[in-house]
């Protein structure tokens, strides 16, 4: 078996893991799309995500009749868990097999513990989507890649909860979307983004208000390495050339983001820090282009005084 002495920010090769990040991929799909179906609304599409655990990802609770339920992917003995509150529960191994396979045992477990829900089998995000109940192509599980990279997810929430301390304005906590398979926190300015066309009316929801997005994701085909990104919406006009920090971070104009390789950011000697400099020099140089105010929506202490015992 494979080993990586750094507990917190391991080796993710791209290649090497690719069969089984797309396999994953679509596993969280479909546990992704049954919380998209029972869940209300709520703004820029959060009720949809997953949220990093202890152990891996969980929809944290989805309302169901009159109960309520949670799925959890555990990625240290590698299975899901459903657990209802009315005490029910259902488990299944993560283990190689098929999109098809997973798809099948995840509906008939739902199935049994009375949940009713039908969800969209076609894949969200990704080029010629071969549909959940279909898909025997997407069948690679490595249980040792899964574990490394929902530890590098732990430490990236970790540094995105720190960078959103001194942000006052609206902020997301750490989101997982499996659309995209990235891990990310949205900072608004409170003024709504310019109207413009999309392909979809979902992604004009998430599109409605200006934006900008600090985040990890493991790859594609056209960055085929992880990196830390991070984004304006709308995009201030300079930034693509603006100096920003750490120096091995660079602007990719085909995705329209700017890019930290992990694997330059592993090798520092302190990676978080190195992370939060690339999300705030990203940050700093977008907002001030794009005309934030930048007074009303930061502070500069991140941490509230406690409050002062008046003795009587």
């Amino acid at each position: 078996m494979r080993t990586d002495t750094d507990s917190q920010w391991p080796a993710l090769p791209y290649a090497e893991w690719k069969p089984t990040l797309d396999t994953l991929h679509m596993w969280t799909q479909i546990v992704g799309k049954v919380k998209l179906e029972l869940t209300p609304f709520l703004n820029d599409w959060w009720n949809v995500t997953l949220r990093p655990t202890a152990r891996g990802l969980s929809t944290s609770l989805i309302p169901t009749d009159t109960r309520a339920f949670e799925v959890n992917f555990d990625f240290v003995k590698h299975q899901l868990l459903i657990d209802v509150t009315d005490g029910t529960s259902r488990s299944m191994l993560l283990t190689a097999r098929s999109v098809a396979d997973f798809y099948q045992e995840f509906t008939s477990h739902l199935k049994a513990l009375g949940i009713q829900v039908r969800i969209n089998t076609q894949p969200m995000e990704v080029d010629d989507g071969i549909r959940f109940e279909q898909d025997h192509l997407h069948a690679d599980y490595d249980p040792e890649y899964v574990n490394r990279w929902w530890r590098i997810l732990v430490g990236v929430s970790r540094a995105l909860e720190r960078y959103r301390t001194t942000f006052v304005g609206k902020s997301s906590p750490p989101q997982f979307w499996w659309g995209s398979f990235d891990l990310s926190s949205n900072r608004y300015s409170g003024k709504p983004a310019p109207a413009r066309e999309w392909p979809a009316r979902w992604m004009a929801l998430a599109a409605q208000d200006e934006q900008a997005l600090a985040g990890f994701w493991p790859g594609n085909e056209r960055v085929p390495e992880p990196a830390f990104v991070a984004y304006f919406a709308p995009e201030p006009p300079g930034c693509r050339t603006a100096p920003i920090q750490p120096d091995a971070a660079y602007f990719h104009p085909e995705l329209a983001e700017f890019v930290l390789p992990y694997t330059r950011a592993r090798e520092a000697p302190d990676p978080e820090q190195l992370i939060l400099d690339f999300y705030q020099s990203t940050y700093d140089v977008n907002a001030t282009l794009a005309g934030w105010d930048r007074a009303s929506l930061e502070r500069a202490d991140p941490m509230p005084r406690k409050p002062t015992t008046v003795s009587r």
